[in-house]
């Protein structure tokens, strides 16, 4: 019988890519998972729950970001300015039509796990409500989400 060793990643070891996804092209749910699992590093063999070693991931067509059902009116964001009586909502449309980048990162930030490597990891999600960005010299990978 070989004697197997667990495999388990150092720091030094890390190396991050970038990825392109678009949000236009499946729901929101699906494309948050799909950009969670590269964040978190899940994607790599490599992967160890106690290393951050995800990827950045560079978001594109926020504004186009596909929900289904009557979400669009349903849904609500809510936001707290820390004072008594602070609290503010809106609408997933009035968010859209203000800030649609909030939209994705409202979405991965509740698929990313809440621990100490969560900031981090958000930290390197770039998210663009058009088409085009800002981050050509990186060439990120587009990644194709079903």
């Amino acid at each position: 019988m070989v004697n197997a060793k667990t495999y388990s990643q150092k720091t030094a070891d890390i190396s991050r890519s970038w990825y392109l996804i678009d949000a236009s092209s499946a729901p929101l749910g699906r494309v948050s998972t799909e950009i969670a699992k590269y964040l978190i590093g899940k994607s790599k063999p490599t992967y160890t729950p106690h290393i951050d070693n995800g990827d950045y991931v560079v978001v594109i067509n926020a504004e186009k970001a596909v929900v289904t059902g009557n979400k669009e009116e349903g849904k609500i964001y809510y936001r707290h300015s820390g004072f008594p009586g602070g609290i503010k909502d809106a609408t997933l449309k009035e968010v859209r039509e203000k800030y649609p980048e909030r939209i994705i990162e409202a979405a991965v930030k509740g698929m990313i796990p809440r621990n100490k490597l969560a900031s981090e990891r958000l930290g390197r999600l770039r998210v663009f409500p058009g088409e085009t960005h800002s981050h050509t010299a990186q060439t990120p990978t587009k990644v194709e989400v079903k």
